[in-house]
Formats: C-alpha cells, structure tokens, sequence
C-alpha cells in the first residue's frame, strides 16, 4: 500500500486538520473497512444528499440513526432469542441479519433532515445548510485615510 505524505498541504493551509486526519485514516486502514452492510451515497440536489443502506431483514425498531460530534452512525440489532423462537430450522442463511454499525463522517454544516425504511433499504437524508457569517463575502479596498467598510454578503 502507498503512503501520501501530507505534510507539504499543513504549511499552505489553515484549519483542515481534521480533514488532513480523516485522510491519515482512510489511507492506513483502508484494508480493515468493513463492507456489511453495502451502501450508496447519492447526490440529490445541489446541497442535498440521501446515504442508502440495504438492511434486509431489519425492522424499524431494530434499526438506530444517531448523529453526534460530525459523525453519523447507524446501527442494526436483532433480538436472538426472539429470532430463534419465531423461525424454523434454517438449513441455509444467505441474507445475513447479524448486528452491524456503519459510521459516516459528515462535512461540516450537514444536518440530517429525515429517514425512511422502505423496501428493504434505509435512505437518510442530508443537506449542508452553510450560515449566513460562513458565506463569502466582499471586503473593499479603503483608500488613504478612509476607514475600511465591511460590506453584506447579497444573496445570489
């Protein structure tokens, strides 16, 4: 596996440490990620985005959403006792309804605005919503002896 060295990129930027550690990540434990369950990430809009998730077998109350610190996670869980109590003897198990946990690590300003469980699949949905003071902004030029002025961002 190849290592990227980074360290050129912390000289010329500021503020994306975190980013920078999310890559140091990605890039070392690339070969132990987990692939259970089997996601899409889809763009849907222009600041909108849906994570599907395939949890067959998995009812709402056995599925958790939770979102804290820039991390989303979700979580499936099945009651063993229960299952076994409920089936027949199973001579062959092809779809897997073992516990699992997938974690997404979102940018900043991604809110997660709803999910749904429909067919077998959980879509999540997320939309950046950038505040106002984090949008760009104009900043003029003063000429000698003027005072600076800040002037509004406009809406585009």
């Amino acid at each position: 596996m190849r290592h990227f060295d980074l360290s050129p990129l912390y000289r010329s930027t500021v503020g994306f440490d975190r980013l920078f550690s999310m890559l140091d990540q990605v890039a070392g434990g690339e070969a132990a990620s987990p692939t259970y369950p089997p996601y899409n990430i889809e763009r849907t809009g222009e600041d909108a985005y849906r994570i599907t998730v395939a949890v067959a077998g998995f009812s709402e109350g056995e599925l958790s959403i939770e979102v804290k610190q820039g991390a989303l996670a979700i979580r499936g869980s099945k009651d063993a006792r229960d299952e076994a109590a409920q089936r027949p003897e199973v001579l062959y198990q092809g779809i897997a309804a073992r516990a699992f946990e997938r974690r997404f690590q979102l940018a900043d300003h991604m809110k997660v605005t709803g999910a749904s469980l429909e067919n077998g699949l959980l879509h999540v949905e997320l939309v950046r919503e950038v505040p106002e003071a984090a949008k760009p902004r104009q900043i003029p030029i003063g000429r000698g002896g003027q005072q600076p002025q800040t002037v509004e961002a406009r809406a585009a």
